[in-house]
């Protein structure tokens, strides 16, 4: 048998120059090619992020699991469920999920009646990645809570909410008289990541608040921004809140201190 030529020993991918860059992101970058498409390693790959991102958004979630992790560590906790009764209808109807449904919004009027105002409400929910919510939600939900808690603040019983958008903390908010709500919800999975972890604070939540009206910390896992660092923000954030009574568009959070916005650009840090 002849051996084979050069030509035929010669790999038909093309690098990309940017290789090396690789390592230093998790995103896809320098893929190379092959002719005019994909070499076919980063196509399988990119098909089973794929796969990880559906499998993602419609894995179960386990609202009674996450209950009972949440009573061992001692904390009252309120299951509700939003208007959309299951996960088809959650992802085919956005709005459902940013409302309560009759039964969780009588049990938490309820509940308002028989306790007093509080300072601020904590929301578990599963969003549209309910892997990053048993993963890494009551992680940083023990260190804020340690934190506040230590303060003085009064905090009402945790809510596990099923089939949530992030607009259902307003109304749970409003119905517990609460001064803050921050819910902690899986953020939408990508090609790169399947469990991200959002949390979403609101001062004065009302239903009816847009998104200009709250802050947000995203990307929290390890391999992103960490429990310890989201922790800290969080705390910094509710701190600057209470104090300024505003959340959203006027109040940034730099990394060392909290900025208040004001008119014509100016802010102060602290």
């Amino acid at each position: 048998m002849k051996g084979k030529t050069t030509q035929e020993q010669k790999s038909p991918v093309v690098a990309d120059p940017w290789t090396q860059l690789r390592p230093m992101t998790g995103a896809r970058i320098a893929l190379g090619r092959a002719g005019g498409s994909l070499p076919t390693a980063p196509l399988l790959e990119f098909q089973l992020a794929h796969a990880r991102a559906r499998d993602a958004v419609h894995l179960p979630f386990e609202a009674a699991g996450m209950e009972a992790r949440l009573l061992e560590q001692g904390h009252t906790v309120l299951r509700v469920h939003s208007a959309a009764p299951e996960r088809g209808v959650y992802l085919r109807r956005p709005d459902l999920g940013r409302r309560l449904d009759a039964a969780s919004r009588a049990a938490l009027a309820d509940f308002s009646v028989q306790e007093r105002r509080c300072d601020a409400v904590f929301v578990v929910a599963d969003g549209l990645s309910p892997l990053a919510v048993h993963r890494h939600a009551l992680a940083v939900l023990d260190r804020v809570w340690q934190a506040l808690a230590g303060e003085g603040w009064t905090l009402a019983p945790v809510v596990v909410a099923g089939q949530a958008r992030v607009a259902l903390g307003d109304e749970i908010g409003a119905l517990l008289a609460a001064e803050q709500v921050a819910i902690l919800i899986g953020e939408r999975p990508g090609l790169s990541v399947a469990d991200s972890l959002g949390i979403y604070l609101t001062f004065a939540p009302r239903v009816g608040r847009t998104d200009a009206e709250r802050n947000c910390l995203s990307n929290i896992r390890p391999e992103g921004l960490g429990y310890d660092e989201a922790a800290r923000a969080l705390v910094r954030l509710m701190r600057r809140a209470r104090q300024l009574r505003l959340t959203g568009v006027g109040l940034k959070d730099d990394g060392g201190g909290v900025m208040l916005e004001r008119e014509g650009g100016a802010g102060r840090k602290d």
